[in-house]
């Protein structure tokens, strides 16, 4: 703690006249005491303004000691609602949502709300931002663009809903390349935020409980990537996707547009014939989809779109294939832990939504038994109908309320209820023969039995190992 305070007081004296000019001290309420909130109070109190940190819940001891260790006021189990309201600007957790009380009261006072991705922007200076969003593989995507970024000899950090906070990385080590995986809700809190490569992977149903179950409400944040894009910025998406392509013509797009496909050759990225081509100027490159370490028909338009962008990079095109041939998934996303007597089991904890599951779903080769269930954000279980029928041979649920699941497919295949992993586990290892595959991949969020979808991955991987 003591080296983050000293860092921060370094910065301070190195960095006084990068500052944005202020009128005064600004007082700076931060709402939400997680990693994005504790990065934008150290960054904040580095820019001298008047800090002070509400949350709602408790802190993790980790964010106390670094508030502590740099002089942050902050308070826990409560919101003063009065000292919250007499703020300058409040940047607020994602997480919070708009028809939350505290929220309302500060709309109402006419408060600038910004999210914490808007707030480091400010200090980024000149440095190149990439950013990554949409429903489903922009955490593939980022973590290959940054392996990609980094094999090619970038100075680049990793941050946003992966890695740390991007606030805390322009506080204490500031890098000339930001990789940014950014959310919807981030985006819904941004003014100025520009990525110089804006990445949109896909955009399907997904946290419709957070946007009223407006299906345009959600497209149109996910497409705020963009909106402060200029000439010389650019925009990759997947050309193959409908809602992209419905909508693309709905947005202002100043940048110059990199589209990725399967379907039509282009002037960015598409595959033919079982091999990916990349233009890169007057260059192309060219690779063999069986050489990407990801497999599935939906990483090979996460690695494009991750190939496209380190070729605006100018990163050399023998430098992106080695990123490609050496990249290693993640944790919890299709990733293989155990095979116990014939059976592999495989952790896509991250499947947090029914689109999620359907990418899963439909790169498994052999008979599965489907682990699904958990908190429900409005799914619509028929997407995934045709590839349960064709592939599933049985469903474990793993959740409170398993109605909607029994209900969709109950008439298919035996469904299995269960209440925790070690459950879920071995009622899917009696279902399974020598030969077959065990999927978590539960489409739905994971806070009725869990912390997060990583502790939910976690205890499956030890309830696997304990089999």
């Amino acid at each position: 703690m003591e080296l983050i305070y000293r860092r921060l007081n370094e910065s301070i004296n190195i960095k006084q006249s990068q500052r944005l000019p202020q009128r005064g001290v600004k007082r700076l309420v931060i709402l939400g005491g997680g990693e994005s909130g504790v990065g934008t109070a150290l960054l904040a109190k580095q820019k001298e303004y008047e800090v002070f940190l509400s949350d709602a819940g408790s802190l993790k001891e980790v964010y106390r000691n670094e508030l502590q260790a740099a002089g942050i006021e902050w308070e826990e189990g409560k919101h003063d609602e009065k000292r919250v309201l007499s703020a300058d600007e409040i940047v607020k957790s994602p997480g919070i949502p708009e028809k939350n009380d505290l929220v309302k009261k500060i709309r109402k006072k006419g408060i600038p709300v910004i999210s914490e991705i808007e707030f480091a922007f400010r200090y980024a200076d000149d440095s190149k931002i990439i950013a990554i969003t949409g429903s489903n593989g922009k955490t593939t995507t980022t973590s290959l663009i940054y392996h990609i970024c980094t094999t090619g000899g970038l100075d680049a950090a990793l941050v946003g809903n992966i890695g740390e906070s991007f606030a805390k990385q322009v506080a204490l080590d500031p890098k000339p390349v930001y990789v940014v995986e950014v959310s919807s809700f981030q985006l819904d809190d941004i003014v100025t935020f520009r990525p110089h490569i804006a990445v949109l992977t896909n955009i399907t149903e997904d946290h419709l409980d957070r946007y009223d179950y407006n299906f345009e409400n959600y497209i149109k944040s996910k497409f705020r990537i963009i909106e402060n894009q200029q000439a010389g910025d650019y925009f990759i998406y997947n050309n193959d996707d409908e809602v992209t392509n419905k909508y693309l013509n709905q947005f202002k797009i100043y940048s110059t547009k990199l589209p990725i496909s399967m379907r039509n050759e282009n002037n960015a990225a598409f595959i033919k014939d079982g091999d990916m081509y990349v233009r890169t100027g007057d260059e192309i490159m060219k690779m063999s989809i069986y050489d990407f370490t990801l497999k599935g028909k939906h990483n090979q338009y996460n690695t494009m779109a991750a190939c496209v962008t380190g070729a605006t990079m100018n990163i050399r095109k023998e430098k992106i294939r080695e990123a490609v041939q050496t990249f290693q998934n993640l944790e919890h996303r299709m990733e293989h832990v155990a095979s116990i007597r014939g059976v592999e089991f495989i952790n896509d904890s991250k499947a947090t939504n029914v689109n999620s599951t359907w990418f899963a779903l439909e790169s498994m080769e052999r008979p599965t038994v489907l682990i699904l269930g958990g908190v429900d954000k409005g799914n619509d279980y028929s997407l995934i109908e045709d590839v349960v029928k064709e592939k599933v041979k049985a469903i474990v649920c793993l959740g409170v309320d398993n109605r909607k699941i029994h209900e969709a497919f109950g008439n298919m295949v035996p469904v299995i209820d269960t209440a925790s992993a070690a459950e879920a586990a071995g009622a899917a290892f009696n279902q399974a023969d020598k030969g077959d595959v065990v999927l978590l991949s539960p489409a739905c969020a994971s806070f009725d039995l869990f912390k997060n979808y990583e502790d939910r991955g976690t205890q499956f991987k030890r309830a696997v190992i304990d089999l």
